[in-house]
């Protein structure tokens, strides 16, 4: 599989990116391994998690993705053939297991977060580090608008640079991130590090899929005149874009086994109407629904890497297969005419 420089850093990634937030809850230790080994022998070799994996998140398990990571490098040796990815948790108020929820992305959390996360992972060094999502006030997981009364105070961009510098140097971390960032979060990030002589963002880690594609909108520009690779998440829309809940609304899946209330912008009646006009659109053009949603990120000149998570190997094995279909010309005009008339309805 094909490799590319990640961003501005030296590191080369595959077009594919096995994505682990189901390892742990909804994928055993031993299920989670099958999915390491299948994507290894496909040729994947970026892994992405985070320290609040699995989700949905829970105390009882949180760290146990990066831990079944951990276990499977280890008992595989394949550390140096890897690229790694975590992430660092920012403030919410119903994650308060993870330090006390004292989450602002300052340097004594960061510091612990790196650590724990390097045990957990049996690992002396991490590839990529990112921050999962900003600790200043800006709308995000389905929230569209920013709203300036609910500013809160937070660590400054530069202060969790030099954080971050700091473990650079020490070897702990090689290349850092951003994600669920905005536009001027990028740029303030690139801006910073820049005056000060700090580590340069890589990366950014947004959503993007037929039902969200936000990112056109501003991100695409700054992230190639500044040389960010996106790393695409939630590429089927958490399952709406594979036409398994057209097909039968109490289909298993993140959206009938978790609580509405955990990713509401998927269950939107905009969302599902999309959703089936894209299933019918896939269906009539001999494609799968999930084989053409993916092919159009796996197509987009903007995206370094796609993030693929499965709970069985063959939805895995589809995953990577779409890496070859090709959409059309007269598809991709169908595809945007839907986009028209419904517009990011799972932003």
């Amino acid at each position: 599989m094909q490799k590319i420089p990640l961003g501005t850093s030296k590191l080369r990634v595959t077009k594919l990116c096995l994505g682990t937030m189901t390892f742990g809850e909804q994928n055993s230790e031993a299920e989670s391994h099958s999915q390491l080994d299948y994507a290894f022998e496909r040729g994947i070799n970026f892994i992405d998690s985070s320290e609040v994996y699995p989700v949905i998140p829970r105390a009882e398990t949180q760290g146990a993705s990066e831990r079944i990571i951990g276990n499977w490098l280890k008992k595989t040796g394949n550390r140096s053939k890897i690229v790694l990815a975590t992430k660092i948790s920012g403030p919410a108020r119903s994650i308060n297991w993870i330090r006390g929820n004292k989450n602002d992305v300052n340097e004594s959390n960061i510091r612990a977060a790196v650590d724990s996360s390097l045990q957990r992972l049996q690992t002396d060094y991490i590839d990529l580090y990112q921050i999962h999502w900003p600790s200043r006030n800006v709308p995000i997981f389905g929230q569209i608008e920013f709203n300036p009364e609910a500013e809160r105070p937070c660590t400054a961009i530069e202060d969790t640079l030099a954080a971050l510098d700091q473990l650079v140097k020490e070897g702990k971390i090689r290349h850092i991130g951003v994600s669920n960032e905005s536009p001027w979060g990028v740029c303030e990030f690139i801006k910073q590090a820049e005056m000060k002589g700090l580590p340069r963002i890589a990366s950014i880690q947004n959503a993007y899929h037929l039902g969200n594609r936000h990112f056109e909108s501003g991100l695409d520009e700054i992230c190639f005149r500044e040389n960010v690779g996106l790393i695409a998440y939630s590429p089927l829309g958490f399952g709406q874009l594979t036409g398994k809940y057209f097909d039968n609304p109490q289909a298993q899946g993140r959206l009938t086994i978790f609580p509405a209330s955990w990713s509401p912008r998927f269950l939107r009646p905009t969302m599902i109407e999309a959703a089936k006009r894209y299933v019918e659109l896939a269906r009539d053009n001999g494609l799968s629904p999930a084989q053409m949603a993916l092919a159009w990120c796996y197509s987009r000149w903007f995206i370094d890497s796609t993030i693929i998570g499965a709970t069985q190997i063959s939805q895995l094995q589809e995953n990577i297969d779409a890496l070859t279909v090709e959409l059309s010309d007269e598809l991709i005009d169908a595809i945007n005419a839907i986009h028209s008339d419904i517009t990011n309805p799972g932003q």
